[in-house]
């Protein structure tokens, strides 16, 4: 159990940020089989066989050094990132920046396979780690991150509204079954082990991801507290499963009813566009005909329109009505 001690501080200082680098160090576990690919399973089945041919020997060391639940990982492979929109080459320059004596110090933790034991301990680590991510983020992730990047987005804009009205405990009430908001603080089921730590006023990071299926967290001293958790509406379009679905589709029509099922996390014309594939002004025609009937209603935030499902859109998705 991780016990993560949060101050009145600690919630003010509190943000969001999203970072092309660690999706894709999580796109390779992905790729690897190593995690699910869950509503991402069309996506990993197109681009493994992509992902083989890149043949760049970096990618089997990333695999021996990161997401090992319970058994340690480095940090230097893909530090947190300072805000929403860092571009990729900004952390990739980090990366690349790494003092060698600090990536070896970080792989002597951990056990590693034999094998891997000389590229890791030896003096290009660093390079062939990088050039293997950066060869994924072109070739494999990059095609696809303006779709990747508005669900996360919407993710970050509905949680930092509940965060700033609710308080932590709503805003993480749907984060993970690992992790609560109990008694000032959060509790965070990832380690056999009892860990504390006090955030001291710096706040805790808090970065969605689209390929991550469980919760992580950064306790590094050297880099900001952060907490790394699945987002919001990567798989909306499977709301209310897939026979409902296609109902619903053969009901309004398809984008439409796209439109709708993606609403479970409210989005702006603009992030629909995106995680759609469709064009702007498309988007914007069925989002007008949802709202004149009801079924999903707009606000203003800052200089955009953020649409949410109204409880008759729910209804329609879901198949319950609530009271």
């Amino acid at each position: 159990m991780i016990r993560i001690e949060v101050s009145p501080q600690d919630i003010a200082a509190s943000r969001f940020a999203i970072s092309p680098l660690i999706e894709t160090v999580h796109a390779t576990w992905v790729l690897e089989g190593r995690v699910s690919a869950g509503a991402l399973q069309a996506w990993a089945a197109r681009w493994r066989e992509p992902y083989r041919r890149l043949g760049r020997p970096g990618l089997a060391l990333i695999q021996a050094i990161s997401g090992h639940r319970g058994s340690g990982n480095v940090d230097f492979v893909a530090p947190p990132p300072t805000g929403v929109n860092v571009p990729f080459d900004r952390e990739l320059a980090a990366l690349r920046a790494t003092p060698l004596d600090r990536a070896h110090e970080e792989i002597a933790q951990l056990t590693v396979p034999r094998e891997l034991r000389a590229a890791l301990e030896g003096p290009h680590v660093v390079r062939l780690i990088a050039d293997a991510l950066e060869a994924v983020w072109r070739e494999i992730v990059s095609p696809e991150w303006p779709r990747f990047h508005a669900v996360m987005e919407r993710d970050v804009v509905w949680r930092a509204g509940r965060l700033a009205t609710s308080g932590w405990a709503a805003a993480l009430d749907d984060l993970s079954a690992q992790v609560r908001w109990r008694d000032g603080g959060l509790d965070c089921d990832l380690s056999s082990d009892f860990v504390k730590r006090d955030l001291n006023g710096r706040g805790l990071l808090f970065m969605p991801s689209v390929f991550g299926s469980r919760v992580g967290v950064y306790l590094d001293d050297a880099w900001p507290y952060a907490l790394v958790y699945p987002a919001r509406g990567v798989g909306a379009t499977q709301a209310g499963g897939g026979a409902r679905l296609e109902a619903l589709m053969r009901l309004m029509g398809r984008t439409r009813a796209r439109v709708l099922a993606e609403l479970a996390t409210p989005a702006t014309t603009t992030q629909l566009a995106a995680v759609m594939g469709q064009a702007l002004g498309t988007v914007g025609e069925h989002v007008a005909a949802l709202r004149g009937t009801g079924l999903i209603t707009g606000a203003r935030a800052g200089r955009g329109v953020v649409y949410s499902r109204t409880p008759l859109g729910d209804a329609l998705v879901t198949g319950e009505l609530t009271p």
